[in-house]
């Protein structure tokens, strides 16, 4: 089983000196209870560092480096994601916090309240993980997706259902503003010159 990322902190509480912690996870265990499990493809290493900022506010910064496993939002094949994440954030320490969980300080910054000297990291670095995923991930830029009718994965080769869709000669469809103007349907009426003579169409 993966060690918890701890850091430790009563020497800081006691006497300002300032705490270290660094090492690496496979998995983190997170919310309450620890019933949500964050696995990643390789160990995941981090550095945190804590320091003083005067009464009971510290201030963590440091590094996480997890590659978290997702997958291809358009051909659902699995994606490896790394990322580099800088960590920065106010602590408040609370002897009567028994879980630590982040709230909104005054000056509007995020701030990690905790009230025990062994500080557990797991959910701290679970959910800047989370929300520093992408919202679209895919496996590759130029990635085709699958047949919306018979799930055939498109970048592997079409299928009959594609191979049935007609492909338009892009030089044959209008120009989007063109096809939203109120006078698109004017095109193609067939209009006299502009040097031909107005009268010519009139009867003597």
């Amino acid at each position: 089983m993966t060690p918890l990322p701890e850091i430790h902190l009563g020497q800081l509480l006691r006497t300002g000196q300032d705490a270290h912690a660094e090492g690496e996870v496979t998995e983190l265990r997170y919310g309450q209870g620890g019933e949500q499990l964050l696995s990643f493809a390789e160990p995941a290493p981090y550095r945190v560092d804590i320091n003083s900022v005067g009464g009971d506010d510290f201030y963590l910064q440091g590094y996480f480096r997890p590659t978290l496993q997702s997958e291809c939002a358009r051909c659902l094949r699995d994606v490896e994601v790394p990322l580099d994440l800088k960590l920065g954030m106010l602590m408040r320490f609370d002897p009567n916090v028994e879980v630590p969980y982040i709230e909104e300080a005054e000056s509007g910054e995020e701030l990690l309240m905790f009230g025990e000297t062994r500080l557990d990291l797991s959910a701290f670095l679970a959910e800047t993980a989370l929300v520093s995923l992408p919202l679209v991930v895919l496996h590759d830029p130029d990635c085709k997706g699958l047949c919306q009718v018979c799930g055939q994965d498109l970048n592997e080769g079409t299928c009959e259902h594609m191979a049935a869709v007609p492909v338009e000669n892009e030089h044959d469809l209008p120009h989007p503003a063109q096809a939203d103007s109120p006078f698109a349907a004017l095109r193609d009426l067939d209009l006299p010159d502009d040097d031909s003579d107005p009268d010519s169409s009139v009867k003597s």
